[in-house]
């Protein structure tokens, strides 16, 4: 894939990034839900400021990555749970790269000390990128719940920011 540009998600991109979220939830390893979510639910759940697309030349989104809060305590304002999703057609070409790079800076500018993400041990791919990008795995959460009737587990990883709370 050629000119992709990384920018910030608006409302107008919710079709494509629905799209992206259906397939990778098709695929049973990226995430307990079964369906994605209407677009007010999804918007109310994830933090504006830190929701980017990868689009290509033609300007199409072929992914995104945003985070939403942990808790509504004050004392966790600094750590929010993050969600990555790369078309199948633009897989293993840079973009989740592109995307979680953009998530961190985007997080570190807004005082952001920790990010935490749960993967199904079998998405090997989005383990080893995160990895790539500074998180750690904290453990896995075993039978942490349901997806197709089979129980699951969820490994917990974590990036601590090297600018922001130390």
């Amino acid at each position: 894939m050629s000119g992709l540009t990384i920018r910030p998600m608006t409302p107008e991109d919710w079709p494509a990034v629905r799209t992206i979220y259906g397939e990778g939830i098709a695929t049973g390893n990226a995430t307990f839900e079964l369906a994605p979510p209407e677009w007010l639910d999804w918007d109310r759940d994830h933090a504006p400021e830190h929701r980017w697309v990868d689009t290509d030349g033609d300007d199409d989104v072929v992914g995104w990555v945003a985070a939403q809060r942990t808790s509504a305590r004050q004392v966790y304002t600094g750590v929010l749970e993050t969600s990555i999703y790369v078309a199948g057609r633009a897989q293993r070409v840079g973009v989740g790269g592109a995307l979680l790079q953009a998530l961190i800076d985007s997080t570190e500018l807004a005082g952001v000390w920790t990010l935490q993400t749960g993967i199904f041990p079998e998405n090997a791919a989005s383990l080893a990128l995160h990895e790539r990008f500074g998180f750690r795995r904290l453990g896995i959460r075993e039978r942490v719940g349901k997806r197709d009737g089979r129980w699951r587990d969820v490994v917990l990883l974590e990036r601590r920011s090297s600018v922001v709370g130390s």
